[in-house]
């Protein structure tokens, strides 16, 4: 048990029967009435970001939450599979907790989020930036835009769709960005 007293940014508390994190806090103390902590947090199933406000010293449950480093192996028609990295323990997950999924290729490294009193899953995440090759794209036309920041949609090896610049081609390797799954650099 902790009180709001305790809170710091990245707290991992439970919220009417939620798992969630605390993104921000304040704590407030007006001129007539008792002090309360405005907070925002997020929701760790959904990514939802929730506003609520405590009275000061109210008590909260606190949640052990570890972060786990995962490998993709494959995918079937029920999902996504994975090993643990150290145990070589192999674990099912769902679609809906794979973000970003289309990005991912046999092999990557992920790191997947659980709730440990409960050894629940929580979220998969894909590292920051992947490397990927484009398989598919349309060959760029000089002077096709005066601009220097025109883009095509460019196929990429996982099946995935983004928006690269014209100077991209067919067979080159390329960083992409998995936050906002936009281009990031050319690989060599």
């Amino acid at each position: 048990m902790a009180t709001t007293a305790d809170f710091k940014n990245g707290l991992y508390i439970n919220y009417n029967g939620k798992p969630c994190s605390i993104v921000w806090f304040q704590h407030v103390k007006p001129g007539k009435g008792p002090a309360f902590v405005k907070t925002k947090l997020r929701n760790l199933e959904n990514g939802r970001i929730l506003e609520n406000t405590f009275t000061a010293g109210a008590k909260i449950d606190t949640i052990n939450v570890e972060r786990r480093p995962y490998q993709f192996l494959y995918k079937d028609e029920d999902g996504f599979n994975f090993m643990h990295e150290e145990t070589f323990e192999q674990i099912h997950l769902g679609e809906d907790l794979v973000d970003n999924a289309d990005l991912m290729k046999e092999g990557q490294h992920v790191e997947m989020m659980f709730l440990a009193d409960e050894e629940r899953c929580l979220t998969c995440e894909l590292p920051t930036y992947v490397e990927l090759e484009v398989t598919y794209t349309e060959p760029a036309v000089k002077g096709d835009t005066a601009s220097t920041s025109a883009m095509k949609e460019a196929t990429l090896e996982t099946g995935a769709k983004i928006m690269v610049p014209l100077f991209i081609n067919q067979g080159e390797k390329i960083r992409v960005n998995t936050t906002d799954r936009s281009y990031g650099e050319r690989v060599k």
